[in-house]
């Protein structure tokens, strides 16, 4: 059967083969599919089909159809819209909900390191942008799901804050379509995170940010120093993530309050 090579794939790659998507497996690919199955006995629509592994021992799973914007450049106006970020938001609650529930097979192995621990859930922990599937301006689900993990919802809304509002840089946010505008992310922050039904204190997310830029920008340039090649090419966005880390950091305390709300009590366990 044909394999059409798909965009993206920074890390590791992906082919397609007839309604399936194959990829390299990793040391946590497993696991992950131990999640992906959980997610389908939950009824979770938004989320690839794990099937095993092909005769070359590459992982496969169903192809999510739908229009992606990966690294286009600037954004159709409906993807930076309302609506598109209310819809990302509500998926993350569903995603926590149904993994709330998920315990991980003993032998399990994670992308980040963490194990599982009471209190976690699994988070998709790329709900980017760029992993996003749409469908006439539906969010079918996301794809790339080699990060998924044991975290706390805080660590999930942080990643996709930072995407989404966004809470990049201006040279990463601009090309995409949105303006350095501080009223205006501080709108869209919380529009996210009430999408999602956050009830907790939102400076919470903030230090989460925080938390994950330093993670993701000490990981790229420790492959890239060990001489992983597509880490070293990633050394631009770990220098753009982390001027963004410096920007969220530098933010007023009133922009972590809901506007026009008091700061609200405990966030969902």
């Amino acid at each position: 059967m044909t394999e059409e090579r798909l965009p993206g794939g920074r890390s590791f790659g992906a082919v397609r083969v007839g309604d399936e998507v194959r990829r390299p497996a990793q040391p946590w690919t497993a696991t992950v599919h131990s999640v992906l199955r959980h997610l389908e006995d939950a009824g979770f629509e938004g989320a690839p089909r794990a099937r095993g592994f092909d005769d070359e021992g590459r992982e496969r799973l169903t192809f999510l159809p739908g229009q992606t914007m990966g690294e286009i450049g600037r954004w159709p106006d409906w993807v930076r819209g309302d609506d598109a970020l209310r819809q990302v938001g509500a998926w993350l609650r569903r995603l926590h909900d149904a993994t709330e529930t998920y315990r991980p097979p003993g032998d399990a192995v994670w992308f980040t390191g963490r194990a599982w621990e009471p209190g976690l859930l699994i988070s998709h922990l790329d709900a980017a942008p760029w992993n996003a599937v749409w469908d006439d301006g539906t969010l079918v689900g996301f794809v790339d799901w080699d990060t998924a993990s044991p975290s706390t919802r805080e660590g999930d809304l942080a990643f996709s804050a930072l995407g989404w509002v966004p809470l990049l840089t201006a040279e990463v946010a601009e090309p995409s379509g949105f303006t350095d505008d501080p009223a205006e992310r501080r709108r869209r922050f919380h529009l996210l995170l009430d999408a999602y039904g956050y009830t907790g204190d939102r400076t919470a997310i903030r230090a989460a940010i925080l938390d994950r830029v330093d993670r993701n920008v000490g990981m790229i340039r420790r492959l890239a120093e060990g001489g992983a090649p597509t880490f070293q090419s990633m050394l631009p966005w770990a220098a753009s993530l982390e001027r963004s880390g410096v920007e969220v950091a530098a933010l007023p305390a009133e922009f972590w309050r809901p506007p026009g709300r008091e700061v609200m009590g405990r966030s969902p366990a």
